[in-house]
């Protein structure tokens, strides 16, 4: 267990510098656009540091695929589970989402079949490897 949480930490250390490029993407593209036209210093570093620790839970969640005993589909749930909470807390905390109803439910739909899809990719992915590893050990038999 002690070796899942240094590599949570590991993992969530090196994709936390990629949180303040993509808050600086996003008010980038807000203030292009006319969407804002300020930012407080409170709002600067609050997205900062709030995006830096969403790369963190993101990247240090990962680590729930390489616990052995615990099967694929509760590490998937519990994947995407942690995912959601991380995002949806920390749009909501920077106001990057409206706190309506409508509009969380919405961001679930839209998170739930993103999810879907990327998972579908990745097992279609590993499924073609699988056939072509399994198709060369055959051919060595």
């Amino acid at each position: 267990m002690k070796k899942i949480w240094k590599e949570f930490f590991k993992r969530g250390l090196i994709a936390s510098a990629c949180g303040p490029i993509v808050v600086a993407i996003i008010y980038a593209i807000l203030g292009s656009e006319g969407v804002i036209v300020s930012l407080t210093p409170k709002e600067v570093s609050v997205g900062i540091i709030s995006s830096a620790l969403m790369a963190f839970i993101a990247a240090g969640v990962s680590v729930v695929y390489i616990i052995e005993n615990l099967p694929l589909i509760w590490a998937i749930f519990l994947h995407a589970g942690v995912l959601y909470a991380d995002y949806l807390g920390i749009y909501l905390l920077n106001d990057w989402l409206p706190r309506q109803w409508d509009t969380i439910a919405i961001f679930t739909i839209i998170y739930m079949i993103g999810y879907a899809i990327i998972w579908l990719f990745i097992y279609l992915s590993i499924r073609k490897k699988a056939k072509r590893i399994n198709q060369k050990l055959k051919n060595k038999a």
